[in-house]
């Protein structure tokens, strides 16, 4: 399924949504939005997982409020939704074919039983290439259509752009909010992208509050062609790292210590040796205000990966 998401499909969806919610005459299921679950990993000082952990070795605390946990597992096989958003912009001219043939293998290698994914292009729209699939064939196909659209063109000494510029945070937004909101489990969004955002509607703190509200996790591989930028300097990673630190993933760059591939491997290993807490939140006021979490690990040596937050919503939910 291909489709090219805009901004205004956003709010005709939610509409079109609410219509049929209205329409079905259910009852509404009433939940302890107070109970949160937290995805977190933990490494040591040589970067290794540790997957030994149990409850008594961490504490969380939600705006400085120490929480009881409830619940304490190791969610290696948890079922997972992954996107992968892959930048076809024009400075991304030389690279697509790599990301093909990695993006192909990783699906091959992350995709288990009960596991979905959906690729997502963005350059001057953003569009959904493959929609939830468990068929690594499906999306290899998907990728094989990725076409360039947009954004920083040529090799010459000063880069060009195309008007519409590369929606960056447009992808991000979309994903979380059309693709993912609804979803349980896990939820991750892997980005390929120099970095670049040039005219998308939505600002990254949106773009980063949209994964929250999504209880999504945000990968980002930093992959950059010097040559598009002519010597004039590529890009900052400064908000893929922002986006990834925030929901509780990592940034990584493609370059002489890292190949696309050794990345995704990464990627697959830490999504495969995460943990889960829950605890419910001693501020029972529902006012979807934002809510500050830090998970403190009694091993001082130890590295704990987790989002910074979540957004307190409302008390029903269908």
């Amino acid at each position: 399924m291909r489709r090219v998401f805009t901004v205004r499909s956003i709010s005709i969806l939610a509409v079109l949504a609410a219509a049929v919610v209205l329409a079905q005459d259910e009852p509404t299921i009433r939940v302890d939005v107070n109970l949160v679950n937290l995805f977190f990993s933990a490494r040591d000082k040589s970067g290794a997982y540790r997957k030994d952990l149990t409850k008594d070795d961490v504490t969380v605390f939600e705006d400085g409020k120490q929480q009881e946990l409830r619940a304490f597992s190791k969610e290696s096989n948890l079922p997972l939704t992954v996107g992968l958003l892959i930048d076809t912009s024009r400075s991304q001219e030389s690279l697509i074919g790599d990301e093909r043939q990695a993006g192909a293998q990783f699906f091959r290698q992350v995709l288990h039983d009960k596991d979905l994914a959906f690729l997502i292009s963005f350059g001057s729209d953003v569009e959904l290439m493959q929609d939830y699939t468990g068929s690594a064939r499906l999306l290899e196909k998907a990728l094989g259509e990725l076409r360039l659209k947009g954004g920083v063109s040529g090799l010459g000494p000063i880069p060009t752009s195309n008007p519409k510029g590369t929606l960056l945070f447009d992808s991000v937004y979309l994903a979380a909010n059309d693709q993912l909101a609804g979803q349980v489990g896990r939820k991750v969004l892997v980005l390929i992208t120099d970095g670049a955002d040039q005219g998308s509607h939505y600002k990254v703190r949106e773009a980063i509050d949209a994964a929250h509200k999504a209880d999504a996790i945000i990968y980002s591989i930093y992959y950059v062609d010097q040559r598009a930028y002519g010597g004039f300097g590529a890009p900052s990673d400064g908000d893929l790292r922002k986006m990834s630190e925030e929901t509780g993933g990592r940034l990584f760059e493609v370059g002489r210590r890292q190949s696309l591939q050794q990345i995704f491997d990464a990627i697959q290993e830490e999504m495969r040796s995460q943990y889960t807490v829950a605890y419910s939140s001693t501020n029972t006021a529902h006012d979807g205000g934002f809510r500050k979490i830090e998970i403190r690990p009694k091993d001082k040596n130890l590295r704990i990966q987790a989002r910074k937050g979540y957004f307190a919503e409302g008390a029903e939910t269908k």
